[in-house]
């Protein structure tokens, strides 16, 4: 369960479609209250902002459609509230950095 602090347009088409399952995942955990992964790490950094998790998810949406891809799976934005930015990580951005590099997935980190 990860979604990335780096710029959306940087993920590789994996990556990117995976980040958009997880930020669904973790909107619905949160706005449900639900238990499971309630817990984990990357669910819990996101409490409390679920505004910046909406951008993120906008970001995102709008990557996949400069890509070509569909989406149809809008988040409600009246449920987008707290803080808009995120500022609490599970990794760094350099540690996500190296992450990425070292899965060799067509991800552009080196621009």
């Amino acid at each position: 369960m990860r979604v990335w602090d780096i710029p959306v347009s940087k993920l590789c088409n994996k990556h990117l479609l995976g980040e958009h399952g997880e930020i669904h995942a973790i909107w619905n955990i949160l706005i449900r209250n639900s238990q499971g992964y309630g817990n984990h790490p990357e669910t819990r950094r996101w409490e409390g902002k679920l505004k910046a998790l909406y951008n993120r998810h906008e970001e995102n949406v709008q990557e996949m459609m400069r890509r070509g891809f569909k989406h149809k799976s809008s988040l409600d934005s009246s449920l987008a509230g707290g803080r808009e930015c995120q500022d609490e990580f599970v990794n760094t951005r350099e540690e996500q950095l190296k992450i990425l590099k070292g899965k060799k997935c067509g991800c552009v980190l080196d621009e």
